[in-house]
């Protein structure tokens, strides 16, 4: 049977899904669990010099706020930390000892290697175990990861890895890249492979790599309960079972279980991680991850629009993030409709506006249990009312302002004739379409949000009255208590969440500056 370690790598990876705010007493605690599971090697997080110190977290600022969490007996378990190259310079790493961490894992990029591996061969000169983390292995021609192979060769650190980094590697891939490793790595270094689960081929991998033949130690990396970034990794869990059962390995389960029950479930809950569509999509076209989490968080575009927005990226922009590229392309798609003016219908419309107030309704909370308010209201004299994103919470408004691609898909034939829509709305029935782009704040995380787009219309068509019913702000805490209508809930991460809530108290407060805008229904989570 094949030599085989798992490295776990929650308290780095798993990072990803709580912002690394483990807390340090859970941060002790895992590591403890973990080394009463039996498993081989464990990372602690991050050491970094692009944060500042925060006794929370397991992104570490220093080498000694590192070192603090280290148990004092390891049981003869190797523990170790990730470097992102660029990060924290080599050179300022003290020499390792006992007090240190036995190893350190380079991650670096294809455009960074020549420079990453110096910096690995200062590591291995300070006396740590270093691990060669060649990110996104897939990009690298066969020429090329031959070259590579024959650079670590000549440095001899203790780990080369093969990383998954976007979740995209079938087994073929993997066979691949393993058998250009086989015969030319020297035997002494081992083979690590670090996947992403978001094809749900993570487990599957593993027990190839585990199975095939090979002259090397295997190192296979997982954390407790899949959790890391995105659609997550390998379950250390379901490995270690695995692990026991056909390679003769003694891990132990409860620890790993008792890791889930004690302390991730609740960051679970919180902060969903796993396989989802639009961390399926960004496999398939070979994006990095955050790309996805990105429009998906938007809340605005089918599954189908995001495939469409992928379709997009040139070549230059797939393996590194660039959150200004994807902007464009988001806000470039949902502009891509025809943008025509209709300008006698923008005219009527004004005519109609003025001197009128309007009743602007949110799909918030509110707007189900103060009804009975909001229909009196909107049943008054020289009252407009205009429903957003939906025709179902009151049929009989004047108007519905519609920017919202996956509310569209739902919206009533019927209604389409009172829509106010958007541009990026694929349709050619509404009473009036205006420029999506028109309509976008400065505010990053509101900036096209409904509510701000329709003040933003209502001020712009020469409205200096506003009541907003249905404007409660978000809360994580009950997601489903965010929607008047059940089926209308988003689950959204609750720092995007408070972000979000931020952004809109800013913009109400500019537009106030522009038109009377006043709270029909007490805001929940925001306030004017």
């Amino acid at each position: 049977m094949n030599r085989v370690s798992i490295l776990d790598c929650t308290l780095r990876d798993g990072g990803y899904c709580n912002n690394w705010q483990f807390g340090r007493d859970n941060t002790v605690f895992i590591i403890e669990k973990l080394i009463d599971a039996n498993i081989d090697i464990i990372e602690c997080g991050f050491l970094t010099q692009k944060v500042s110190h925060n006794p929370d977290s397991t992104k570490f600022d220093t080498p000694e706020h590192l070192f603090s969490v280290l148990p004092a007996e390891r049981r003869g378990k190797q523990l170790v930390a990730m470097i992102n190259y660029g990060d924290f310079p080599a050179e300022e790493l003290p020499a390792c000892s006992a007090a240190t961490v036995d190893g350190i894992r380079v991650a670096f990029h294809k455009s960074n290697r020549d420079e990453a591996l110096e910096m690995c061969r200062v590591i291995r000169a300070k006396g740590y175990k270093c691990y060669v983390q060649a990110m996104v292995s897939m990009c690298y021609t066969d020429a090329e990861f031959l070259e590579l192979i024959s650079q670590v060769n000549e440095l001899q650190p203790y780990a080369f890895y093969i990383v998954d980094s976007f979740g995209m590697m079938k087994r073929r891939d993997l066979l691949r890249l393993f058998h250009l490793i086989e015969p030319h790595l020297s035997t002494e270094i081992c083979v690590g492979f670090h996947s992403h689960n978001n094809l749900q081929l993570a487990y599957a991998n593993a027990q190839t790599l585990a199975d095939i033949p090979t002259r090397h130690r295997i190192i296979i990396d997982s954390s407790v309960y899949g959790m890391g970034r995105g659609a997550g990794n390998l379950n250390t869990e379901l490995f270690a079972e695995y692990l026991n059962e056909y390679n003769g390995t003694h891990y132990k389960l409860p620890p790993l279980l008792e890791i889930i029950d004690v302390t991730l479930n609740d960051f679970y809950v919180r902060n969903y991680w796993g396989y989802s569509l639009p961390n399926y999509l960004s496999a398939k076209h070979n994006l990095h991850p955050n790309y996805a989490s990105y429009l998906d968080n938007k809340k605005t575009l089918t599954v189908e629009d995001m495939d469409h927005i992928f379709h997009l990226f040139d070549d230059d922009h797939r393996v590194e993030f660039d959150k200004n590229y994807i902007s464009g392309l988001y806000e470039s798609y949902m502009e891509q409709r025809s943008t025509a003016q209709q300008s006698s219908r923008r005219e009527a419309l004004c005519a109609l506006l003025y001197g009128k107030t309007v009743l602007l309704i949110a799909p918030g909370k509110s707007a189900e249990t103060e009804r009975e308010a909001i229909s009196a209201y909107s049943a008054g004299a020289g009252i407009i009312s205009v429903c957003i994103n939906t025709d179902h919470l009151y049929p009989n408004s004047d108007f519905i302002f519609l920017s919202n691609l996956r509310r569209f898909r739902k919206m009533q034939r019927e209604s389409l004739r009172r829509t106010i829509v958007t541009s990026n709305i694929p349709t050619d029935e509404a009473y009036l379409k205006v420029p999506y782009a028109d309509l976008l704040n400065n505010c990053e995380h509101v900036r096209d949000n409904a509510g701000l787009m329709a003040i933003h219309l209502l001020i712009s068509l020469g409205v200096t009255s506003i009541r907003l019913a249905g404007f409660d702000g978000y809360t994580c805490a009950t997601p489903e208590d965010n929607y008047a209508e059940a089926e209308a809930t988003l689950y959204t991460p609750g720092n995007i969440q408070a972000a979000m809530n931020r952004g809109m108290e800013r913009m109400l407060k500019y537009y106030s500056g522009k038109a009377e805008i006043k709270f029909l229904t007490a805001p929940r989570y925001i306030h004017l």
